[in-house]
């Protein structure tokens, strides 16, 4: 009779333990393909971003499934953004504001389950290749956040020499480069290396053998600087014929000065630097460029599902962590507020997503975690902070109960309506814009009383609190002490802009 009793605790403690992975899975689980696209700004060919880039993979995968027009990062830099994507937390929630600390160097993630981990909980398998997490992946990410691992992905490979010879106007960092890359195939490029991974993953999978569903994250480096890529992309972009983005003189004018702060010393030269070089129409086309080989990674991966007949049960998402500025507002790079930096390709497709759909709702990246979640039937994560997209996945028209919120460093918010952006920073100064009639962001409205019920109506959704920086913070971190705003360390002197 002991024995018996003994087995039967036996059994329920460990249907018990099991509960959390079992009761969710479903037979009919949908797999999830997470694809990432690093610095990619809305210059895509179905956003409307750019006249000139051709982006005909990421465009298919569109007008497939549901595209978000008006989706924002959580914040205008990568390794926040990321982990806010992957905890479902804000950076004003977790204090990681920075390119440093990593989640599982802060108290307050250390433990968080991120979105890998909750599915593979629930019976999927994880894998994942190239820039998911930000930087190089630490021994105990690798241990913990995915099952299987690809090529970490990256820069590489480097020319003997920088392309572009003329000093940087801040800091002359190595990546801040762009040219033809002189190879004849793509193959030994890290976002080629890392799509055929992906491929190969792909394959294996469609042979069958595994009853378990899974979770595949792609991770691109490119348009990320360096701007390196091989002559037939180029091809696509003739040099003389370059559309630069518009950047007036004087938009900034009317801008907080107190926006220089938040970009104030970067390795990103500034327009002025570009246009005194003569490397602008450069830049802009290496950035085309490289988007246009990021998208054929995107359709290797695309056409490896589609012959391994998966498609029909996989939902994708794509994304990219942030947008980037190539001379707007006097800048290049990202770390600001404004549309440009905010600014993200969002798109889903699969089983449960309108085809050929386009929402115009705010939508932040951090509503990733928990649409993935109820898209497979899982249990809902009370602990992430996003709002599912079901409902716009489901009818595009369906409206959006909160605005879209970017954060870059304590103080500094941005709110995006449908129509409406409105900044403020710091030290109280305000940016207010009208993207019915102002779409490029050129005229501050902040400064008119006429204004001011709509500026407190959408201040009441800015953070409540910031937490503050994160133990470790470190690079592009702002932060004031005794009256005095310092930038990664040094002081603020606006003798020493950099324009």
């Amino acid at each position: 009779m002991k024995y018996y009793l003994k087995l039967l605790f036996f059994v329920f403690v460990f249907n018990t333990s099991n509960s959390f992975s079992q009761n969710d899975k479903k037979s009919d689980s949908p797999n999830i393909v997470f694809i990432a696209s690093d610095d990619l700004n809305d210059w895509i060919g179905v956003l409307n971003g750019h006249p000139q880039v051709k982006t005909p993979n990421i465009d298919r995968l569109a007008n497939r499934g549901t595209l978000f027009t008006n989706a924002h990062a959580q914040a205008p830099l990568c390794n926040p953004s990321r982990v806010s994507i992957l905890t479902g937390l804000r950076p004003t929630t977790t204090g990681i504001y920075g390119l440093a600390p990593r989640h599982r160097e802060v108290e307050r993630t250390k433990e968080v389950v991120t979105l890998p981990q909750y599915f593979e909980k629930r019976g999927y398998r994880t894998l994942s290749t190239g820039k998911i997490f930000h930087g190089g992946i630490t021994p105990t990410e690798r241990a913990i956040e995915f099952q299987d691992w690809g090529p970490d992905g990256g820069h590489r490979p480097f020319p003997p020499s920088k392309i572009v010879k003329a000093p940087l106007d801040m800091i002359d960092h190595p990546l801040i480069d762009w040219g033809i890359y002189p190879v004849e195939h793509d193959s030994i490029m890290d976002d080629y290396k890392v799509a055929s991974w992906a491929v190969e993953q792909i394959n294996e999978i469609g042979k069958g053998g595994d009853s378990n569903p899974f979770f595949l994250a792609v991770g691109f480096n490119k348009p990320h600087v360096p701007l390196y890529t091989s002559q037939k992309w180029f091809d696509l972009y003739p040099k003389d014929e370059i559309i630069l983005p518009l950047a007036p003189f004087g938009d900034r004018n009317d801008i907080p000065d107190f926006a220089w702060n938040l970009h104030w010393y970067l390795p990103e030269p500034r327009l002025s630097w570009l246009i005194a070089n003569q490397e602008w129409e450069n830049k802009v086309r290496a950035y085309l460029a490289t988007i246009s080989f990021m998208d054929a990674q995107v359709g290797r991966v695309l056409d490896a599902l589609e012959e391994n007949n998966l498609t029909e049960n996989t939902i994708i998402v794509f994304w990219s962590d942030h947008g980037y500025h190539l001379g707007e507002k006097d800048i290049t790079g990202k770390n600001s507020l404004w549309e440009r930096s905010t600014h993200v390709p969002l798109i889903f497709a699969g089983p449960g997503v309108s085809k050929g759909a386009i929402s115009s709702q705010p939508v932040e990246l951090l509503d990733i975690y928990p649409t993935l979640v109820e898209m497979a039937l899982l249990s809902k994560n009370d602990a992430v902070e996003g709002i599912s997209l079901k409902p716009q996945l489901e009818d595009a028209n369906a409206k959006r109960t909160k605005p879209a919120i970017t954060t870059h460093n304590p103080g500094n918010n941005a709110v995006r309506t449908e129509r409406w952006r409105y900044i403020k920073y710091a030290d109280g100064s305000e940016e207010l814009y009208d993207h019915y009639r102002d779409d490029e962001e050129w005229s501050n409205l902040a400064y008119l009383d006429e204004y001011r019920e709509l500026k407190a109506e959408l201040s009441k959704w800015l953070p409540k609190t910031s937490a503050p920086l994160a133990e470790g913070s470190k690079h592009r971190i702002l932060y004031e002490k005794d009256g005095v705003w310092y930038w990664e360390g040094e002081p603020i002197l606006f003798d020493e802009l950099i324009k």
